[in-house]
């Protein structure tokens, strides 16, 4: 496992909550401007993309990709906010596998994560054995 890692200042914590909230009104902006109501208020969708192109494999090609990049989106959006509530609860940059803490550079290049490199290395290594 790895050695511990000093705990975060104030300082550091104060900024790594900023470049989440930030984040994460970035990534809301995004999603909202790839999405639009439809008709049916109750119903979120994607921008038609037929009106783009006269040609249907290409509109869906496009469909395709704004859904791939809306599914991303999400997902690193699930990240963020699970950040913030670690931020609440008192648990942000400590690892959830070995309860070291993450180091603070580790966590200024990626704010979101949930584990330590050597973890994260581990966790990586047994999904690639897995598939």
């Amino acid at each position: 496992m790895p050695a511990t890692a000093p705990s975060l200042t104030r300082e550091q914590r104060a900024s790594l909550e900023a470049a989440l909230d930030a984040r994460q009104r970035e990534l809301r902006a995004e999603l909202a401007s790839k999405l639009r109501n439809q008709d049916d208020p109750r119903l979120v969708g994607l921008r038609n993309r037929l009106e783009d192109t006269d040609d249907w494999a290409v509109a869906d090609a496009m469909a395709a990709q704004d859904i791939t990049l809306v599914s991303r989106d999400l997902a690193e959006l699930a990240k963020v906010e699970a950040a913030l509530a670690r931020t609440v609860e008192g648990s942000y940059g400590e690892c959830a596998d070995c309860g070291n803490p993450i180091p603070y550079a580790r966590l200024a290049a990626y704010p979101a994560a949930r584990r330590c490199v050597a973890c994260q290395d581990d966790a990586e290594a047994r999904e690639r054995l897995r598939r």
